[in-house]
């Protein structure tokens, strides 16, 4: 590994997940230990001037800026968090690589597939680091569920079903914003759900071959701006629902609803196959539950059953606090995935979940959105996955 440094860190939007991100690089020194590197705060990008400078001080940054290129051509600037709507990505990670930053993008990777697949193409002859915030996949019922699939626990993977649940738009009265706005966001739950969950299919499941999707949207038009009488369209869909086949040979669903009234963050997952289960549930996060079907069965059920396995905090060193007995949440999934990323930054390596496996999802996405408008199952792009995922 090589010698202990500090990475400048510039951050473009500071909007709610920005100051996830920003929470993330504060903790990092307090939870890894030791840390071969450090990162600082250094510069942020707003649209307005107003807001710049408010974020400059709430983030602790040493500069704020509304123009997005001169926070990338700063020299004291080794990484950019792109933390924009969808729209934008492209332009500004694609800006950053050519600069020589490492990226960090939020999800999902761009608005449409033509976009991903030129961040992927700039990034992969870039030699930077780049990663796409699927922070669920550093969840450690997450983790440990990854490694007893390649252990081969479940075998050859027969069926899934994965939902991720929010009631956030039931109320017609919400305004609209950028996630409602089809030309910056791309897609509805599809996009701003649905991807963490088809991410997380085709990191424990295999990867999606074709899709039949439905998309509808139920409030058709909202508020220009709260409690304004002036509504405008809805383009975006409420709800998705999908059926897939993977390259494994597996069949299932993928879920996901910004009107599912009575959820809150309701993320789950099933996985059935030859040899065994699991399951998974974000509001219960502290377990994976495992069934292996290789243990006898009698007399009298023998030791076949579902295990609670208590996954808790168990982050593999260098993580040092919280205790691996304490009761992990979800910001703890998003400094895990920061985490990742800069030890990757730090030697070298590409990112991962990397815009490969960013651009592989907004296939999907693509296809899904192409059956819905068809009315039949759609092939899903494929993408060259030139990286281990």
């Amino acid at each position: 590994m090589s010698d202990s440094r500090e990475y400048g860190v510039g951050m473009i939007g500071f909007g709610g997940i920005a100051r996830v991100h920003a929470y993330a690089h504060a903790s990092l020194p307090f939870l890894y230990r030791p840390a071969p590197f450090s990162t600082e705060l250094r510069g942020v990008c707003t649209s307005r001037g107003e807001t710049a400078m408010a974020a400059m001080g709430e983030g602790h940054f040493q500069f704020a800026t509304t123009d997005a290129s001169e926070l990338i051509a700063r020299p004291d600037i080794d990484v950019i968090h792109v933390c924009t709507p969808n729209d934008s990505h492209r332009e500004l990670a694609i800006a950053a690589l050519e600069a020589g930053k490492h990226v960090y993008c939020e999800k999902p990777l761009a608005d449409g597939l033509d976009g991903a697949r030129e961040m992927l193409d700039v990034a992969s002859s870039s030699g930077r680091t780049h990663q796409v915030t699927f922070q669920y996949r550093f969840v450690p019922a997450i983790m440990r569920a990854k490694q007893l699939v390649d252990e081969g626990l479940v075998g050859a993977p027969l069926a899934f079903r994965f939902c991720y649940l929010h009631a956030g738009y039931t109320d017609g009265q919400r305004p609209m914003s950028w996630r409602l706005d089809a030309d910056k966001s791309g897609g509805g739950a599809l996009f701003d759900l649905g991807s963490h969950a088809i991410d997380l299919v085709q990191h424990l499941v295999g990867d999606v071959t074709r899709v039949s999707a439905a998309l509808p949207t139920f409030v058709h038009d909202r508020p220009v701006t709260a409690g304004s009488e002036d509504r405008a369209p809805v383009h975006v869909d409420d709800h998705a629902v999908m059926l897939m086949e993977t390259d494994t040979g597996a069949v299932g669903t993928v879920e996901a609803s910004r009107v599912a009234t009575g959820t809150t963050d309701d993320l789950t997952l099933e996985i059935h196959g030859t040899n065994g289960a699991l399951k998974f549930d974000l509001m219960d996060p502290n377990w994976l539950h495992v069934y292996d079907a290789r243990a006898g069965g009698s007399p009298i059920g023998g030791r076949r059953g579902y295990t609670k396995v208590q996954t808790v905090q168990e982050y593999p060193a260098p993580a040092a606090l919280p205790s691996p007995k304490a009761t992990v949440g979800w910001l703890r999934f998003h400094i895990a995935s920061l985490h990742a990323f800069m030890t990757n930054v730090h030697e070298g390596r590409v990112g991962d979940p990397s815009f490969a496996d960013g651009a592989a999802v907004q296939a999907v996405l693509e296809a899904a959105q192409t059956s819905h408008q068809t009315g039949s199952w759609a092939e899903v792009p494929e993408i060259a996955r030139p990286f281990p995922t």
